[in-house]
């Protein structure tokens, strides 16, 4: 085990750590004793959240030094993985053993565990949230006690998006696939009004599909990003024109950073995420918001967002601060911190330049703007959304309150970020 006084920071830079400890154990036996005599823990993973939910007043923990193993059971058609293990890791085993996954997010780099806990999630119609794939999981508690949780058991749906408050994930059990191969276009210009006249056709092209959109063409969207099972790529959107060369989200970054977009067959984990596992893009150098609207008002809070972006102040603000802004599909679940909970969900993202003052001044405006839709923010992502808000957007916000206090009621993984948000 490694143990070091200097916590650092997040990816993007944004949260200097302030936990006077991290320590790195190298078992389940090291991390059990850790934080049976810690009076308070978080556990950090890629650190790829942009609030201080990973920050503690006294330990932080990684898994990352935990032995990586990914063990298939065909029959049951799972894969049990160390809950530190980075994505990209998780693909290339399973890949290796004729097995993939049905959804992946747009970057690899993420730990699995950390993913989960946030309710990160892919993109496309019948692709839930990854948390969603989970079916069972194991958790040091806060006395140093190994226990598992399996889909079934009553307190599963509220553990699985738990944002860390009631334990340290070791290992997840999650649902697999025989491997399969994806083709991957960009088709550019598509007409706003096409796509909102049916967004359920545009959104259901692919298996995957994202849109890409600046906001300041309030006409046509920028790109979509269209990922789909076998060997034949899909047609065009109607009003849209193909790409004519490889590209990047961000207009003008490098190409080769991204996952084929030429139509070409490959190998599932080399199209469903955006970016190549061999780089890391934007470290440092962005923020992220993102909110989940229901499907069936998806429509109108899009219309909200062209509004807001019209507007002669916000709208120029919105400019000068966003990079590039993603719309994505995710299918309901019943996990209950789940930004897909109970609904079929759209995902509209931000990516910000790191100004966070500016940012976090112009956030309430867009939440402003999607609060008629009953907006639920991702909680690995910078958002200005109150307590009560927070509980009014989630359902089961005060049955996950009783279930944390069940499982950790001497507060040991509760930390200031949480207790910010009423949890």
């Amino acid at each position: 085990m490694t143990e070091s006084t200097a916590a650092g920071r997040n990816w993007a830079g944004n949260i200097a750590f302030s936990a006077p400890r991290i320590a790195h154990p190298a078992s389940i036996d090291e991390l059990a004793e850790l934080v049976r005599t810690a009076t308070h823990v978080r556990a950090v993973g890629s650190r790829h959240t942009f609030t201080a939910l990973a920050d503690s007043a006294e330990l932080m923990v990684s898994t990352e030094a935990l032995p990586a193993v990914v063990t298939v059971d065909a029959n049951a058609r799972t894969a049990s993985v160390s809950a530190g293990m980075r994505y990209a890791e998780l693909a290339r085993a399973l890949e290796a053993q004729g097995w993939a996954l049905g959804a992946m997010a747009s970057l690899p780099h993420i730990t699995v565990a950390g993913a989960i806990a946030t309710g990160t999630h892919g993109s496309g119609d019948a692709a839930g949230s990854l948390a969603s794939a989970v079916t069972a999981l194991d958790v040091v508690r806060a006395d140093g006690s190994l226990v598992t949780l399996r889909r079934g058991d009553d307190d599963f749906p509220g553990a699985v998006v738990a944002l860390g408050a009631l334990g340290v994930v070791t290992r997840v059990e999650l649902e697999v696939e025989p491997r399969y191969d994806m083709t991957q276009i960009v088709d550019r210009g598509l007409p706003w009004h096409s796509a909102l006249a049916d967004l359920d056709a545009v959104m259901g092209s692919a298996d995957s599909v994202s849109l890409f959109t600046t906001w300041t063409d309030v006409e046509r969207v920028d790109q979509v990003w269209r990922k789909t099972r076998g060997t034949v790529a899909p047609g065009l959107l109607p009003g849209a024109a193909l790409a004519s060369q490889p590209g990047h989200p961000l207009d003008g970054e490098p190409a080769e950073n991204c996952t084929d977009q030429t139509g070409a067959p490959g190998p599932w984990h080399e199209r469903l995420p955006h970016f190549r596992a061999e780089f890391t893009p934007s470290n440092g150098e962005e923020l992220q918001s993102e909110y989940f609207v229901p499907r069936d008002r998806a429509v109108d809070a899009l219309e909200a967002m062209r509004a807001l972006a019209r507007d002669g102040q916000n709208g120029a603000r919105l400019a000068a601060l966003l990079y590039v802004s993603e719309i994505r599909s995710i299918r309901a679940d019943e996990l209950w911190l789940s930004g897909a909970y109970g609904r079929d969900t759209i995902g509209i993202h931000f990516t910000w330049r790191r100004d966070e003052p500016a940012v976090r001044a112009l956030l309430p405006h867009i939440e402003a703007a999607l609060a008629p839709f009953d907006a639920r923010p991702h909680w690995g992502k910078v958002f200005t959304l109150d307590a009560p808000t927070l509980a009014s957007r989630y359902p089961r916000f005060a049955d996950f309150g009783a279930l944390r206090e069940r499982w950790d009621p001497r507060g040991v993984f509760r930390n200031a970020q949480l207790a910010a948000w009423g949890l």
